[in-house]
């Protein structure tokens, strides 16, 4: 957003004629599909993801198991011990949430902390390929085609993704 309305105050205030700019862009989608660290990295938090959905799974399954033997045996109960597993039932439930809640919190979840250790420094290489590569190419802007910033049009030329990519798989 604040890329957004930087560009859009050049423009209205005329300060610079983009004539007289070079300017680029990438797909960084393109860039995080196709860099080997980038895929590792997505497959290793895909894997802790799948594991910890599998516990989920498996214990939301188990508590099906003992709610449905519960409701079984439930009328040859004293209401003290009706009381007393569907307490434990409850707890396990919560559990589950709290398990879930812990490991795919959105911005305090195990994964999301992951996700951040992980691509940090994978990010920080890709920003600095891409600065690289804008200078080499003398270009004064450089958008991303998969992010915040709409780009209706982009003439291919100005493409710089595959140069940014090559740049780190030769990780200079």
């Amino acid at each position: 957003m604040k890329r957004l309305l930087f560009i859009s105050l050049i423009f209205s205030l005329g300060i610079v004629t983009f004539a007289q700019q070079k300017i680029g862009y990438v797909d960084s989608q393109v860039i995080l599909n196709q860099y080997p660290e980038a895929v590792k990295a997505q497959s290793d938090l895909d894997a802790l993801a799948a594991q910890w959905s599998r516990q989920i799974d498996s214990l939301s399954q188990a508590l099906q198991k003992d709610y449905q033997d519960f409701q079984k045996q439930s009328a040859t109960m004293t209401q003290d011990k009706q009381r007393e597993i569907g307490q434990v039932l409850v707890k396990k439930e919560q559990d589950i949430r709290e398990f879930q809640q812990q490991n795919f919190g959105q911005q305090n979840g195990e994964l999301y902390r992951k996700q951040e250790e992980l691509l940090s420094p994978i990010k920080e290489k890709i920003f600095t390929a891409i600065d690289k590569v804008s200078k080499e190419e003398g270009l004064q802007f450089v958008f991303d085609k998969a992010g915040d910033v709409v780009l209706l049009y982009a003439d291919e030329q100005f493409d710089i993704t595959y140069k940014v990519l090559d740049k780190l798989k030769r990780g200079k």
